[in-house]
């Protein structure tokens, strides 16, 4: 019982506020002709029901062009990222044997002539 009341009193209070609004010269043209415009629209489209179905689906093919062309976005995002994640560790390791070959080179420019070994050389991934 105290439910009914409850939901009663927020419908008499919203018919209150928009009556107490309606006091208000701007407001009340504003409702009216918003009114006005709404009901021959409303009469229009009962006149013209293919054209509301028409405009429908219109939007609604735009939003699933808009859905479709967003998932493709986010695939292509995830697959560029997981190409990046497989490439850190080669991307590490070409930089690492850049560094090295130009120390080498450094270090042959001042006259002294490092010991090379095996791991020294540059490696190109394909």
């Amino acid at each position: 019982m105290g439910k009914s009341l409850f939901w009663k009193g927020v419908l008499y209070g919203a018919l209150a506020g928009g009556a107490l609004s309606l006091l208000d010269k701007s407001t009340r043209d504003t409702v009216f002709d918003n009114c006005r415009k709404t009901s021959s629209n409303v009469g229009y489209y009962l006149k013209h029901p293919s054209e509301a179905v028409n405009q429908v689906k219109d939007v609604s093919n735009k939003v699933k062009t808009a859905i479709d062309q967003v998932s493709e976005d986010v695939a292509f995002i995830t697959g560029t990222v997981e190409e990046i994640r497989e490439m850190a560790p080669e991307v590490t390791q070409i930089v690492q044997n850049t560094k090295q070959a130009f120390s080498d080179i450094k270090l042959q420019g001042s006259s002294e002539q490092p010991e090379k070994s095996a791991d020294d050389s540059v490696q190109i991934p394909h």
